[in-house]
């Protein structure tokens, strides 16, 4: 069965893109730890991040490198923090996260942004990628 991100891929389920190439997607998170919370994914269906081919992970992680500093000119912040989970969603994935401090990293406070919002946000990080 595919996850929610394979169905974002797909086109199934609209998201809030940010950056995609053909092997890559960023897209905000849609319960943001902070205002341009974004996810960078594979295309490909691959559960565990480490479970990437070297290829695939080191493109990952070259792809995330360029959407955060996209996002970090897009979005008021001190850091773009980085950090991969991978227990909610079953498909290797980053977080982006702008940090103006530590809280912001503990995935326990989540802010709320109307659609417009989302939208601006993802449009202003597209710019700049």
């Amino acid at each position: 069965m595919a996850s929610i991100f394979k169905k974002i891929i797909n086109g199934e389920i609209p998201c809030y893109k940010v950056a995609e190439t053909e092997d890559y997607l960023a897209f905000l998170d849609i319960n943001p730890n902070a205002k341009g919370h974004t996810l960078c994914i594979p295309k490909k269906e691959i559960d565990k991040i480490f479970d990437l081919d070297e290829a695939a992970y080191l493109g990952l992680m070259e792809f995330s490198r360029h959407v955060a500093i996209a996002l970090e000119k897009a979005v008021s912040c001190k850091r773009v923090g980085i950090t991969v989970i991978g227990l909610e969603v079953p498909h290797a994935h980053v977080h982006l996260i702008p940090l103006n401090t530590m809280e912001d990293a503990r995935f326990i406070n989540k802010v709320s942004l109307t659609k417009q919002e989302f939208e601006s946000t993802a449009q202003k990080i597209a710019s700049f990628f």
